[in-house]
Parts: structure tokens; sequence; C-alpha cells
């Protein structure tokens, strides 16, 4: 027997739905001026939602109409002859217009089981998907996520203008193989594309293939997800190889597919989850059409399971791991991309923080690692190594040359050589050519994750060179036993220091294994963060914001840091 109906979420996701719509629906005849196409099919879908539902305040408002009307004739305007729609940087892009055209076709659906009020809303829907079909039937795409969301409107195409050749390319681009690895991450690691693009689109592909393995491929990486939400409400986004990997990603875009997937399937950890993305309240306008489209979602979740703690889990093919108990919550990252592709570059993992560390409303958010070696750039791992239950290596070597003269074969009379990068920079002098003096140098962090922290032993071998490792804290409190730099920026030396938020508080302690002492706060030239040349030599940077705690010296040097999370009752500030 189905479960009953939860009225209050139905009731929620109407709400949100008209947060958005009623505005729109007071002024119908309103052009939406400057609204991208992708705005406006989406206003358009919450719109008839509105119109549909028993629930929202403009159920069957003739206002909620014409606002619809209004912003079709607008989305009509910015499609080409093509059938792609203008606007954004990726120019006459199929993938960016099938974000649009599933909202259209979604939308047809809405208004075509409305009757006559909607028909020429119908219409409209039906004139702007036609155009387009011909042009995402033939286009291509530039990103993994895209492949998917193309697909999914093609198969909502033919939902409701039925083409076999719509189909059959579909099943090329699903022939592919979906890219979900064996820890249920999909390649471009990104929570935003997971949960606004892959995760829908095979959802909706598993229900008009009857592909039960793509079901089975979201229901994997949403069960990888569950060990990545962190005690403030997001979703842990260092290993992402997309914009997001610099952000922080809020759980509520994941509501409707934790939701979904745990009514049909009973899980309670996921409803667990759909409740945790719905605790700050629902204000995603764009439910209100999945209830209507999705019936499945409206229906009451199976009782949550509790959150279980202590847990840990190593992500192999991100080198990412977690320990999570009720006073810690520490993430320990060594997945990034660049030290085997020696560049910044979109698409991937790039951030340099290896550790953050979450105690109540204290939040280290970043830890990270500066050298002063050749100008390549903070401390990235190029390996991680699991050496026990709770403990992890973390290794990067650099290696770069001094180029001798050129043997006598490979000299030119006039001097020009080939423009080579040799991974540190370019220059027209044939650097493979060459015999090369090489200077290395490497970097090795071991971290004991423990029930209250981590305990950090840093080192750094290799010729002489500066380093600073930088700590990153949430803004909320100030660091106390630190010397005041300026900026937001404080110098550790042997410690100990705290920082406190409200009762919750993280303790950091450092000391010298080998080596020099510390450097001081007189020493400001060391005690900074450098992202290196890939930023500086286009004036950009991968700098923090925050409360940033500097401890620095000169290498080579071991050095041991403590972590500790604790609550402090009544030393609230």
């Amino acid at each position: 027997m189905p479960t009953p109906l939860d009225h209050e979420f139905v009731r929620s996701a109407a709400r949100a739905a008209d947060r958005t719509a009623a505005p729109l629906a007071a002024a119908p005849d309103e052009e939406p001026a400057g609204v991208p196409h992708r705005g406006l099919a989406r206003r358009v879908k919450t719109l008839i939602a509105a119109y549909r539902s028993p629930d929202s305040a403009l159920h069957g408002s003739g206002q909620a109409v014409a606002a619809a009307l209004t912003h079709l004739r607008a989305l009509r305007a910015v499609q080409t002859r093509s059938g792609l729609f203008a606007g954004g940087d990726n120019v006459q892009s199929p993938p960016d217009s099938a974000f649009t055209v599933n909202d259209v076709c979604d939308a047809y659906v809405l208004a075509a089981d409305a009757g006559p009020e909607l028909a020429e809303a119908t219409a409209g829907l039906a004139e702007i998907a036609g155009a387009a079909t011909a042009s995402l039937l033939t286009g291509g795409v530039h990103t993994p996520n895209h492949r998917w969301e193309l697909s999914a409107a093609l198969a909502r195409l033919h939902r409701s203008f039925p083409d076999d050749r719509l189909l059959d390319r579909v099943e090329e681009w699903l022939a592919e193989g979906v890219d979900i690895d064996a820890e249920g991450l999909y390649s471009e690691r990104s929570a935003v594309y997971a949960s606004i693009v892959t995760n829908p689109a095979l959802l909706l592909l598993a229900e008009a293939l009857g592909r039960t393995d793509l079901s089975a491929a979201v229901e994997r990486n949403l069960a990888t997800t569950l060990d990545l939400i962190r005690p403030d409400g997001t979703v842990e986004t260092l290993h992402s190889r997309r914009q997001d990997q610099k952000l922080s990603f809020a759980l509520w875009p994941y509501l409707p597919h934790y939701r979904l997937l745990a009514i049909r399937t009973g899980r309670g950890d996921f409803a667990r989850a759909a409740r945790l993305a719905a605790a700050a309240g629902i204000d995603d306008p764009d439910l209100l059409a999945q209830t209507l489209l999705t019936p499945d979602l409206s229906r009451e979740l199976p009782s949550p399971h509790a959150e279980r703690l202590p847990r840990e889990r190593y992500l192999s093919t991100a080198r990412l791991a977690h320990h999570a108990s009720a006073t810690a919550h520490t993430v320990v990252y060594g997945g990034s991309d660049v030290p085997e592709h020696r560049r910044i570059r979109s698409g991937l993992a790039c951030n340099p923080t290896f550790l953050r560390l979450f105690a109540g409303d204290a939040v280290l958010d970043a830890v990270r690692l500066s050298r002063g070696f050749f100008d390549l750039g903070p401390f990235r791992a190029a390996d991680m190594e699991r050496l026990a239950d709770h403990r992890y290596r973390l290794t990067q070597s650099l290696t770069t040359a001094y180029y001798q003269p050129l043997p006598k074969d490979h000299r030119r009379d006039d001097g020009a050589y080939r423009l080579v990068d040799e991974g540190r920079f370019s220059a027209s002098m044939a650097f493979p050519d060459r015999p090369q003096d090489e200077v290395s140098h490497t970097t090795r962090v071991e971290v004991d994750l423990r029930e209250d922290g981590a305990d950090l032993r840093i080192d750094i071998s290799g010729p002489p060179v500066s380093w600073a490792l930088e700590l990153t804290f949430r803004p909320g409190g100030e660091p106390q036993g630190a010397v005041p730099l300026g900026d937001g920026r404080w110098c550790l030396t042997t410690g100990p220091m705290t920082y406190r938020v409200g009762d919750d508080e993280i303790r950091v302690e450092a000391a010298v294994e080998t080596g020099e002492p510390l450097a001081g706060p007189d020493r400001t030239d060391v005690l900074r963060y450098d992202p290196g040349q890939d930023y500086t030599v286009a004036g950009g940077t991968d700098a923090t914001t925050g409360n940033r705690v500097y401890l620095g010296g000169h290498g080579p040097q071991t050095l041991t840091l403590t972590l500790r999370a604790s609550t402090v009752p009544g030393m609230k500030d």
C-alpha cells in the first residue's frame, strides 16, 4: 500500500513556488528584461505548476497564466534560427539549451493536462520544443554532465513528441557508460553538478527508459554523499574538479533525490539526509512542479535512521578521508590533479587545502602549506596512503632543473630553438634536448585522526627553502595566544593558541621536531600564503579569506601540530 501523502511538504513546496510566482502574476504583462533563457523557462514552469496546484495561492489564477504567456513570448524571442537559445558564454550551446528544453518539456506536460485554460501556453511550449529538437538531436557537449542533461532533454522530447531518433541518440550517449567510479563519485566529483544535473537527469532517464541501472547509480552517489555531509549542513567540495571546489555548497539541492529514493527504497539514512536538507526550510521554487510530475515525491518519508557516530571513510578514488565523532569532524584531502598535470586548469581538482576541522561553531576551514621552491605553488599531495585506521600520509615531491648547454648536434646557427613548456615556465630553449641538473624538494604530511581532532607531523626536506603553514578559521571568533599581524592575520610560534566561537573551541599547539626555531611575527616575508606563479603571472590568487594564523620557518624542518576540539560550557562570547 502506498504511504500517505506528506501534506506539509507539499504545502511548503507550494509556498516556495508562490514566492517566485506571485510577484510575476501580480504584474502579468511586465516584460522580463534581462532574464536569461534558463530563468525564463523555469519561471514558466513554476507559474504553470502554481496554477495547477491546489496548495498554491495561484491555483486556477488567470494572472498566473497571463504571466506564463508573457515569459513564453520572451523565451521564444531568444531562440535563434538553429533552435538553440542566445545568451551566456557558451555560444550556440546544445547542452545549455538542453537545460531550458528540460523545463519547457516539463511545463508542456503540466500545461497539456490542464485543459483549455492553458491551450495557448501548451501550443507555445510545443513550438519552442519543436524548434529545438533538431539541434539537440545532433548537437555535441563539452563537459561530462552535459551528456546526461542533453539525454534527459531528448527523452523528455520523446515523452511528449514521440520520435525514435531521439531515443536512438539517447542510447548513443548512454553507451559511453555513466562516469561513476568505484566509490560512487562522478568523474567531475562535484556536488553542484551531481545534485543539479547528473542525478536528476539519470533519474529521469531511468524512468523514461526503464533503466534500473541508472537509478542504482544515483543511489550509489547519494550513499557516498552521506559521508560528505559536513556538520554545518553543507557538502564537502575539496575534491571537486569544478567551480565548487572553492565554495561552500548547501545540501538542499539534494533534497528531491534523497526524498524520492528514501520513499521508493525505504532507506532511513536517505530519509535523515532529506530531513537535514530541508531543516532550514524549503525555498526551491521548482519543487512544486516536481511533486506534480513525480507524485511519489509527495509521500511521507520512512522513519529516518539516527546518525552513526563515530564513523570514518576513505574515498580512495578521490583521496579524501573524513572522521566524524560527537566532538569533531575532520577532513583530510590529498587528491589534487595538479601534481600530475602540472597546471591550474578548469576541470582539474586544484584546491591546495589538505585539512579541515569542524568543532561545532568553531571551524578551521582550511590548512595550507606554502613553500618557496621555484614559485611552484603550495603543497598539493601527489600521493595519499592509508597507513592504518585513522592514519594517513600525504606526499609531494617537486623536481625542477637548471639546463646545460645544448649538445653540438642540437645547436642552430640562427639560435631559433623550439618554444617549450618545461613544467615551470616556457622559453625558446629546446629544454628536452639539454642535459639537466635537477633540484628536488619533498614534503610529507602525516595525519592521525582522533575523536577530538588530529595530530599532524609535517616534514619538509630538500634544499633550504622558506615555508609557511596557513590555518584559516571561519569568522566568528578570534585567535587567543597568537600575535596579531593586522588585516585578519596572526602569527603562532610554539603556541598554544585557541579559537573559540560560543562554547566551541579549537586548540592548536605546535612544536619543532628538527630544524630551526619557528619564524617570529617580524618575518612577514615568510608568514604569508603564496599561490604560485600559475596564479600570480596572471595577477590572480586562490587565497582564502577569514582569520588566518601562520606558522613559518626555513627548511629542512619537521614540525608537529596538535589540533583539539572541545566544548567549554559557560564561555560564550
